[in-house]
């Protein structure tokens, strides 16, 4: 998978700040910082902020933005309304700008009547990957074409082992995937699940 990508998306590997050769595990607080904002705050295993989404819109707005810790937006992810069951096209800034025209990737919503645990499929470029959902309702894993887990979110235990808010995920990502393009698939099933 990793050769696939460096084929279709060199651009993005290349000494990419958000892709490492080892596994990641992130802890999510699907809570804005900020007051009165909606949103979720991404942290490293460091304790460290590296993500976060503001939204002071309204919960669930038509537009959001991935951010890191300085502000910068990575991605802007915008709603397309006119679907029965929702699709969400994904942005990636370059500098301070980003292509209107052509979406990095786009996530479309399943009905969990036909689907059951397929939450949602996700396209980027030539690659697809799946939302699957638990039978824990915070749960979910990232899945591509293959069937393999690229990331996994769970609820997130305390050193001492107690079982934190539903709003507290552990999510694991797998070496040399782009961890804030992974963030930008959870913000959009946060925005699914109306947690944002």
């Amino acid at each position: 998978m990793f050769l696939l990508m460096a084929r279709i998306y060199p651009h993005i590997l290349t000494g990419s700040p958000y892709m490492t050769s080892e596994g990641e595990t992130f802890t999510i607080w699907m809570k804005s910082l900020l007051y009165h904002a909606y949103g979720c705050t991404v942290f490293n295993s460091k304790g460290e902020i590296v993500y976060r989404v503001d939204n002071y819109d309204n919960k669930c707005s038509n537009e959001v933005h991935l951010m890191d810790l300085r502000g910068k937006i990575l991605f802007t992810i915008r709603q397309k309304k006119l679907l029965a069951f929702g699709c969400w096209n994904g942005y990636r800034w370059s500098g301070s700008s980003i292509n209107k025209e052509k979406p990095w990737f786009q996530v479309k919503k399943y009905c969990r009547m036909l689907m059951r645990d397929v939450a949602c499929r996700i396209t980027v470029g030539y690659d697809k990957y799946w939302i699957v959902r638990f039978a824990n309702k915070a749960a979910f894993r990232i899945v591509d074409v293959n069937g393999d887990v690229v990331a996994e979110a769970k609820r997130k235990y305390s050193s001492s082992g107690v079982v934190l808010g539903e709003d507290v995920l552990a999510l694991e990502v797998v070496p040399h995937m782009d961890h804030s393009l992974i963030m930008a698939f959870v913000v959009v099933y946060g925005l699914i699940r109306r947690r944002m």
